[in-house]
């Protein structure tokens, strides 16, 4: 099972940026799928989850600001970041879980914001 997530970079703020997380060795639609970041100095916290049935959940740092959506057909899922801000500058990681199985990460991507 690999989750290869990719786009970060660096924007100034009130910019976009689009990660994508790429699945390979199980179906997307089989788990819900997580974005988490983690800043420099801090905790990983949850940004946004999209479960099996198609709900979408966000931290309230992003409501608003960021949407996350899958795309079954590339069994990959996305992260929609708008209006972005300084503080989100993260390292951002997807995982695949669901109940009563092993969750699944993968290596991040780098999301720096300017001011």
């Amino acid at each position: 099972v690999q989750l290869q997530a990719s786009g970060g970079g660096m924007v100034q703020a009130g910019g976009s940026l689009r990660l994508s997380c790429a699945v390979s060795g199980i179906i997307i639609s089989d788990f819900d799928m997580y974005w988490y970041r983690q800043a420099p100095g801090k905790q990983r916290e949850f940004v946004a989850v999209i479960a099996r049935g198609g709900n979408t959940d966000y931290a309230d740092s992003v409501k608003g600001r960021f949407a996350i959506a899958g795309d079954n057909a590339k069994n990959t899922v996305y992260l929609q970041m708008n209006s972005l801000k300084p503080e989100d500058t993260a390292v951002y990681n997807c995982k695949a879980a669901r109940s009563g199985a092993r969750s699944y990460w993968g290596p991040g991507t780098l999301v720096t914001v300017s001011s």
